[in-house]
Formats: structure tokens, C-alpha cells, sequence
């Protein structure tokens, strides 16, 4: 590992993240309150954040635990939530076929929207699989190490605030923070609706089938309505 460490690569990945995880500050420690909220101790809020290293699918296991949701439920509500994950696969994989499984695997947890980001242009700035590995290595594990320390901080934070205030409100405030922004086209807005829409009409379905539901509404509505908008504007 000391040899990885001292590799300029290394080094220049890790430096380049460590704006972006300056970002990572505030949602890190929401997702730490939000475990709190949800009534975890240390070991489970720290396992969590360590293991799935995904502030969307932390908070909707938090919510969805604490509600007493059912173990498959969680883990297929997760698995929705990271869906974007499998096409930043399908574009690191021809920059990394050539690397031992090893590489791959351990890259592949440490891949992120950010870390995807900042490798795919080293990648294509630079043909050198070892190199872009080291790099995107550097930049993950900075991304890793700062997720673990802000959602501590929000967690022991979430822990000092008195219980009756309450703090289940900074799990959907934290979700509208990151959606808000997207909803500046068509598509996106009427998914955004079809799924709200739906999660409250399906709210009777059993073990909160709900939200796999409404996601799912989202998606067929967002792309049908991108669909219209595209077969429209040819005319």
C-alpha cells in the first residue's frame, strides 16, 4: 500500500477530490443525523456509511428500517436508488478490462458520481490503465474518508439535538435539495410528479412496495414523455 501511496497518480487523484469533498460535508452529515433520527447506535450508523458509501441509498435505508420495512424491501429499494451506477460501469469498462479482477473490484466500490467524473476525463486524456486506476483510486478513497468523518459528525450532532425536535424533517429536505435543481425540463418534472403522485395513491401496498412503485411510474413516465417531446420536435 506504501508504494500505491507514493505513486504521483495516487497522490494527484486524491488532491483533485479534495474540493469536491469540501461538497460532501453537509450531505454526509445529514445522512449521520438521519441514522440518528432513525434510532441506530454508533457501530450500525459507521457500518453503514463504510459498506454502502451512498448518501441516497443511507438515507433510504435509514427511513426504511426504521419503519420497520422488511430486509428485502430495503435492499431493493437501494439497488433502484444506484441504478445510475451500472452506466458509469458500462463507461469505466474498457478503461479497465485490462486490470486484475482485484482492480476492478476494489474500484468498482469506490466509484461514485464524483470520483466517475473526475476519472473519465483522466482516462481520456491519458491511455494509461495503471495510471487512471492509481488515479481514480487516490480520488476514491478521499471521497471515502471524508464521507466517514461527516456522517459521524452528524451522527454524535443528530445524538446532542433533544428528541423533541424532531429531525425526521432533514431526510426530505436533504432529498428536495438534491431533485430541486434537475426539475428545469419536461421530462424530469413529469416523472418527478408521476412518482409523487404514485407513492401516495399506491401508500397501501404492503412492506413500502409504494416507493419501488413510484420510482419505477417515474422512470416509464420521464422517458415516455422525453419520447413525445423528441418525436414532437422532429416534426
Amino acid at each position: 500500500m506504501r508504494h500505491i501511496a507514493a505513486s504521483p497518480d495516487f497522490r494527484e487523484g486524491f488532491t483533485e477530490m479534495l474540493p469536491a469533498c469540501l461538497g460532501l460535508v453537509p450531505f454526509g452529515a445529514v445522512c449521520g443525523v438521519g441514522a440518528a433520527a432513525a434510532g441506530a447506535d454508533m457501530w450500525t450508523a459507521l457500518g453503514m456509511s463504510m459498506i454502502m458509501f451512498s448518501g441516497a441509498a443511507q438515507i433510504l435505508a435509514s427511513q426504511l428500517l426504521a419503519e420497520g420495512a422488511p430486509f428485502a424491501v430495503v435492499v431493493l429499494t437501494c439497488f433502484v436508488a444506484g441504478l445510475r451506477f451500472l452506466m458509469y460501469s458500462a463507461a469505466m469498462a474498457p478503461y479497465l478490462k485490462s486490470l486484475p479482477a482485484r482492480w476492478q473490484n476494489a474500484l468498482a466500490f469506490l466509484l461514485t458520481d464524483q470520483a466517475f467524473a473526475a476519472s473519465i476525463r483522466r482516462f481520456d486524456a491519458k491511455h494509461d490503465p495503471r495510471g487512471g486506476a492509481l488515479h481514480f483510486l487516490g480520488g476514491g478513497l478521499a471521497l471515502w474518508g471524508c464521507w466517514q468523518v461527516t456522517n459521524m459528525i452528524g451522527y454524535f450532532a443528530g445524538n446532542l439535538i433533544p428528541a423533541r425536535w424532531s429531525l425526521d424533517f432533514a431526510v426530505p429536505l436533504c432529498f428536495i435539495a438534491l431533485v430541486a435543481p434537475h426539475l428545469d425540463r419536461l421530462p424530469t418534472i413529469a416523472a418527478a410528479a408521476s412518482a409523487a403522485f404514485a407513492v401516495f395513491a399506491l401508500a397501501g401496498l404492503p412492506m413500502k412496495l409504494n416507493l419501488i412503485a413510484a420510482g419505477l411510474c417515474g422512470i416509464v413516465v420521464g422517458t415516455l414523455v422525453d419520447f413525445a417531446r423528441e418525436r414532437w420536435t422532429a416534426r
